[in-house]
């Protein structure tokens, strides 16, 4: 069994097609599958259901994802250590983020990162709670910034700092001008719900409060969400980092009571961080902090 087939496998069941894996791999469609091919011959039976739409893990392919992972993950931690030994620290880094933190306070860390390590490679995947519960129970990124997650997940956490809950009122709403909004006034006022349904802060929070709002629009992302309120269509909330570099265009009230969302880095537990993880999470940690006291 080599590297290149399980990461072959990997790709292979990430985007459900042969070609495709190949294509993002830097081989052609006849060599991944005779590559796969190969590897099955080797098991003993097939890890992948074929058709004409493309390739489906079997069960007993579903039960070696792990195994493969962990060895793609063992060769890359090795070839990243040995590369430490000499001096020239090199790797591939999977990250998943929320979206605000994507757009607002990474750019700058990856820019100064990239700039002082060249040789790590940095892949970058957005999403929100539900996606990262799922990159954290899989393992698949090296590294999530995010909310703090559910406690029944099995993780190690960097908390970096805390971001206010605000709620999104129309400019001319009779409650804009108040020093705080009451959650209870949600269930009274028509709401925009960002993203419902998909585990978000904004679920945890209602969920929380027991709150039941008249929900007239639903939106896919947070700026929809506030231009909707922009326009007088109803009341949301949202952390208030999300629209620091927006047009300024609504009311952002504090709620009461107050209420704040832990922001960090969070990576599995089970799987100690490989050499330029560890670099780059302590390398943000420290830039991100440095940022957020700046803006403060």
């Amino acid at each position: 069994m080599e590297i290149m087939q399980c990461e072959a496998v990997l790709k292979a069941a990430e985007l459900g097609s042969l070609s495709a894996a190949g294509e993002a791999l830097n081989y052609t469609q006849s060599g991944i599958t005779r590559m796969i091919k190969s590897l099955e011959e080797e098991l003993g039976y097939p890890v992948f259901n074929r058709s004409k739409r493309g390739v489906v893990l079997t069960e007993n392919g579903k039960a070696m994802i792990p195994m493969f992972q962990d060895i793609v993950r063992a060769h890359n931690n090795a070839i990243e250590f040995s590369s430490g030994i000499t001096g020239l620290i090199t790797g591939t880094l999977k990250i998943g983020t929320y979206y605000s933190i994507s757009a607002l306070c990474l750019p700058s860390v990856l820019r100064s990162f990239c700039n002082d390590y060249p040789g790590i490679t940095i892949d970058l995947t957005e999403g929100g709670n539900k996606e990262v519960r799922s990159w954290l129970n899989d393992c698949t990124m090296d590294c999530c910034f995010c909310a703090e997650p559910a406690s029944d997940l099995d993780f190690s956490w960097i908390p970096l700092f805390e971001d206010e809950v605000v709620a999104w009122l129309p400019p001319d709403h009779p409650k804009a001008s108040l020093d705080r909004f009451s959650v209870d006034d949600f269930n009274t006022e028509p709401f925009i719900h960002t993203s419902p349904d998909h585990d978000t802060d904004q679920d945890r929070l209602l969920a929380k409060f027991s709150l039941h709002p008249d929900t007239r629009f639903s939106t896919r992302d947070g700026y929809s969400t506030y231009k909707m309120v922009a326009a007088g269509l109803g009341v949301s909330f949202n952390q208030r980092l999300i629209s620091r570099d927006w047009p300024k265009e609504i009311a952002e009230v504090p709620l009461d009571p107050p209420q704040f969302i832990s922001l960090g880095i969070a990576y599995p537990s089970e799987t100690s961080l490989s050499p330029a993880a560890r670099i780059f999470t302590a390398y943000a940690a420290k830039e991100i902090r440095r940022i957020q006291l700046g803006n403060n």
